[in-house]
């Protein structure tokens, strides 16, 4: 089994909190967000595509988002993408652009998303927490083979306990803001 690796538990740690923020950026809170689009494929020459490798998304006021298509003959499948995206959103084509007005959410909505930010909090928190583990048994593995003595091992146990909670209040704050946000 692995020795402890203090570098590597940060890493990972850190990594559930990052997974945690790209998770929550794409939930919409009725503000407009191009976050909102990353999980948006179009079907282009044959392939599907994440929608930012084939036009330009921008929010040029709170409540819109606007699409540039670059090419003119994948406005149609664009357009097709993002009403079948499951967003609720009704993009208007004027052109090689996309207007996508953000429509109102209703509180239900509202607590259904409150509530999924809530869930993708909890994911990643039990990623920190099974990361810990795996310190922890590296620790006393480390230990048992006589690598560390048991004041180190103690001291280190502390370090690592140290890291989680830290973590786990970032995930906390970083999931409240989101929610706060959306029930604006």
């Amino acid at each position: 089994m692995a020795k402890y690796d203090k570098a590597d538990l940060e890493r990972r740690m850190h990594g559930a909190l990052e997974s945690l923020k790209h998770d929550l950026a794409g939930l919409r809170t009725g503000r407009a967000n191009s976050a909102l689009l990353d999980p948006v494929t179009v079907e282009v020459y044959g392939a599907h595509m994440p929608l930012n490798q084939v036009a330009s998304i921008s929010a040029p006021e709170p409540r819109m988002l606007s699409v540039q298509v670059w090419d003119k003959a994948n406005v149609g499948p664009v357009d097709k993408a993002i009403r079948s995206a499951g967003l609720g959103l009704n993009p208007i084509v004027d052109g090689q652009m996309l207007r996508l007005p953000i429509p109102d959410m209703t509180q239900e909505r509202r607590k259904e998303l409150s509530k999924l930010a809530g869930q993708y909090a909890e994911k990643a928190r039990v990623a920190v927490r099974n990361v810990r583990r795996d310190g922890m048994d590296a620790l006393k593995q480390d230990e048992n083979k006589k690598e560390i003595s048991e004041d180190e091992r103690k001291r280190a146990e502390t370090e690592v306990q140290k890291l989680t909670d830290s973590v786990i209040a970032d995930i906390d704050e970083a999931a409240s803001a989101k929610e706060k946000e959306i029930l604006g």
